[in-house]
């Protein structure tokens, strides 16, 4: 028996020269720009270009570079360790797909088809589903793997589409900041803001479920905390061009922290490895900000990473989903029954079954 285990994530730029082909590939995307194929590459790279220089300078702040292969690596190795010896998985392989850059998926089917896998388990460290996310990276690897022979049609495949309140990811987030707050209240009465990436306001009026699932994840945290008055919001972060997007934004509620004479704990929700929005977004330029605002501290939760508690929770997910005789297609990550109310119609649970 051998297992394969995809880990998906964006993807980033590892040199100044990439930049600006890592937009390109970002934006022709359909699942980020919704018009047909000659007019999606045309903006693709109009945006590419004009937004390339003020990515290089993004990058430049942390060496030039995203972070982010290194960091997936870094949990692929510790979910390939606390897989070790499962009699039901057999040999399990975890493999890392990345959606707008190197390693792309086509490389990553190459080295799971060598793997020769038995049963293959999709898991995006994404654990909030969007179509723009999750939705586009598993569509990526249907079509590349279908190529391949290393499809569903050929290898028992499970997707496991999202994990907004998996209990090892919960653990991790609710002991990261618990220690932020505590770090917070010397300095004053502290407001814990959750900062997950925004989307466009259609995208979620579609049946987008991120903005639900963001939400859930940040409730079941609160209770983990068993911090009874705590002070907390949900926020977004990173908006980008002239659509309407969710909110309330980010900076905005830093802000009004600031007008409140808060301390401020920032947690990045929607990110379980560090890059451009925590490093230079979160760290360099809203502290900015709240300095400006006079938030009376500003302390940035660290992402889970390779936190223990939450690799164990991946890997219960790719032992729920992924065991010898056990179903394939989409599952949701908390019981594999569908989580997002009825309205969400973009739920993977319906849209992918």
């Amino acid at each position: 028996m051998r297992t394969a285990v995809v880990l998906f994530n964006l993807g980033g730029p590892d040199s100044p020269e990439a930049v600006r082909p890592f937009l390109f590939n970002l934006f022709r995307d359909p699942a980020i720009i919704d018009v047909r194929a000659p007019m999606r590459q045309m903006i693709a790279a109009m945006i590419a270009w004009r937004r390339a220089p003020i990515a290089r300078e993004i990058y430049n702040q942390i060496g030039g570079r995203s972070p982010i292969l290194p960091q997936t690596r870094a949990q692929a190795d510790a979910l390939q360790k606390e897989l070790v010896g499962d009699t039901d998985l057999g040999e399990a392989g975890v493999f890392i797909a990345m959606r707008y850059w190197h390693p792309f998926v086509e490389e990553t089917v190459k080295q799971v088809r060598a793997f020769a896998p038995d049963r293959i388990v999709l898991l995006p460290l994404y654990p909030q589903y969007s179509m723009t996310t999750t939705g586009s990276s598993l569509a990526s690897w249907q079509a590349a793997a279908k190529k391949a022979s290393v499809g569903a049609e050929s290898v028992p495949t499970s997707s496991i589409c999202c994990y907004p309140v998996l209990d090892g990811l919960i653990a991790s987030q609710a002991d990261l900041i618990s220690k932020a707050l505590d770090e917070a209240a010397t300095k004053g009465s502290p407001r814990l803001l959750f900062s997950a990436h925004g989307l466009p306001k259609k995208i979620i009026e579609k049946g987008d479920p991120y903005q639900w699932q963001v939400e859930q994840c940040a409730a079941a945290i609160v209770k983990k905390l068993e911090r009874p008055g705590l002070d907390w919001r949900v926020c977004y972060q990173s908006r980008v061009g002239p659509l309407e997007w969710i909110g309330p934004a980010t900076e905005a509620e830093i802000e009004q922290a600031g007008a409140d004479r808060k301390a401020l704990v920032v947690a990045p929700i929607a990110f379980v490895s560090e890059h451009s929005e925590t490093l230079v977004e979160l760290d360099i330029e809203y502290r900015a900000v709240a300095d400006a605002a006079g938030v009376l501290a500003y302390v940035r939760v660290p992402a889970p990473g390779i936190d223990e508690q939450f690799i164990a929770g991946l890997a219960g997910l790719v032992r729920s989903h992924g065991g010898r005789g056990k179903p394939g297609g989409a599952a949701c990550g908390m019981d594999g029954k569908r989580c997002c109310p009825t309205d969400r119609s973009q739920c993977a649970m319906g849209v992918m079954s």
